[in-house]
């Protein structure tokens, strides 16, 4: 039986090396279903979805359980930095100090993107806790997002107060949920290839922090997670095939490589700084590093 971030996984993996493909060559994939080039993304999505699902479907063998628990331990550890992180943000919000509040928002939400398929595929506390304006009726809205508008459009924490406290009620809800989870051995092999996901399919375009252009802080966790989840599972690939761990290494290499310009201090510069082609370059480096890593689940099926 699949495990809940298996089965997220399996419906967005497809997309992330469709995406690949296209960005391999230098094009922007079509919207829509119309016209060949589109057809041409949607058969090769189905393809590897298919693939992938048989992929994934590893054996429970002493060195993957060891993996898995590993992966555990570090979500727990990761969800124990958010409540901290997230105690401190909220109390910010709610004393009213809205330039400590902004200092604070993105640090804060690095522990949630570094753990997000894990988190997501908890019940509702995705939703809750991480959901933009439109993915959720308006009067349900609330979490990091709804805060993070009235942070950075009206510059004020006036009306948040009664948000902030349900997002920490939520977040400790969700260390409850980690610390009584048991991770399958797939999960580690899903959670680094789906974190790559969330940022392909997603905050490439910035839609993510599209108040706060915060996106760089949740697009580095979200590598971060990734290479977390594979570390846990390199004993492993490493006694099956030693060169695909080297390539992985090389392209997380690259792809912090890529990073490392946009860098400022500790955290990192707005998101709007980076052009199109600057853009590009990132999409093309996570994309680089999603297809040996989508080789991993192959490597250890048993």
């Amino acid at each position: 039986m699949r495990s809940p971030v298996l089965e997220k996984f399996v419906l967005g993996v497809g997309a992330v090396l469709a995406v690949a493909v296209v960005a391999g060559c230098g094009q922007t994939a079509p919207q829509g279903s119309g016209g060949e080039a589109g057809e041409t993304a949607a058969e090769t999505t189905a393809e590897t979805t298919a693939e992938t699902t048989a992929a994934t479907e590893v054996g429970s063998t002493p060195e993957l359980e060891a993996a898995s628990e590993s992966y555990g331990e570090y979500v727990v550890d990761e969800t124990e930095d958010l409540v901290d992180a997230t105690d401190r943000f909220t109390g910010a919000v709610i004393s009213g100090d809205v330039e400590r509040a902004k200092r604070l928002y993105a640090p804060t939400r690095v522990h949630w993107e570094r753990i997000e398929p894990v988190a997501a595929s908890l019940g509702d506390l995705d939703p809750k806790i991480d959901a933009r304006e439109g993915d959720v009726p308006e009067e349900e809205w609330g979490g990091f997002h709804r805060i993070e508008q009235a942070l950075w459009e009206e510059n004020t924490t006036e009306g948040q107060e009664e948000y902030a406290r349900v997002l920490m009620a939520d977040v400790e809800a969700l260390r409850t949920e980690v610390e009584g989870l048991d991770l399958e051995p797939s999960d580690p092999v899903v959670g680094s290839i789906e974190l790559l996901n969330e940022v392909s399919a997603g905050k490439i375009t910035g839609e993510e922090e599209r108040y706060s252009h915060t996106d760089l802080y949740s697009i580095a966790a979200n590598i971060e997670g990734s290479e977390a989840a594979f570390r846990s599972l390199e004993p492993a690939v490493e006694g099956e095939d030693p060169e695909l761990v080297q390539e992985i290494d090389d392209r997380f290499a690259d792809l912090y490589a890529t990073l490392e310009p946009y860098r400022d201090g500790d955290g990192w510069v707005p998101y709007t700084e980076l052009d199109e082609r600057e853009r590009r370059e990132l999409s093309q480096s996570v994309d680089a590093l999603a297809e040996p890593l989508s080789r991993v689940g192959q490597v250890l099926q048993a």
